[in-house]
């Protein structure tokens, strides 16, 4: 499924940090679109303990075909030790959004 788009979930540690990434994947036309959410307060098991955390959650589309570069750019830039980057199929979807996507993230 090549073909196929995806959204690719992550969270940064701040809204500045989201941008960048943001703009980052659009410029490099990794993503088609990039969603910054509003900041969520994550709580985790991080090295024998629970942490908690302020994040901004990122949800990039793209398709399939490009999630290795994807994940790439996103451990070059991203902050964190183990950055959560999670790939979720798009099993259906308008049309022409899902063309839009293939188009605007189409490799060179």
């Amino acid at each position: 499924m090549a073909g196929a788009a995806i959204i690719v979930l992550t969270n940064m540690p701040d809204a500045a940090s989201a941008r960048s990434l943001a703009r980052s994947l659009v410029e490099a036309r990794l993503a088609a679109c990039v969603n910054i959410g509003a900041p969520v307060e994550s709580l985790y098991h991080w090295h024998g303990e629970i942490e908690t955390a302020k994040e901004v959650p990122v949800a990039v589309k793209t398709l399939a075909a490009r999630y290795p570069e994807v994940e790439a750019a996103i451990r070059a830039i991203h902050p964190y030790e183990l950055p959560e980057i999670i790939a979720v199929p798009i099993g259906e979807g308008l049309a022409p959004y899902l063309a839009w996507i293939a188009a605007e993230t189409a490799s060179a």
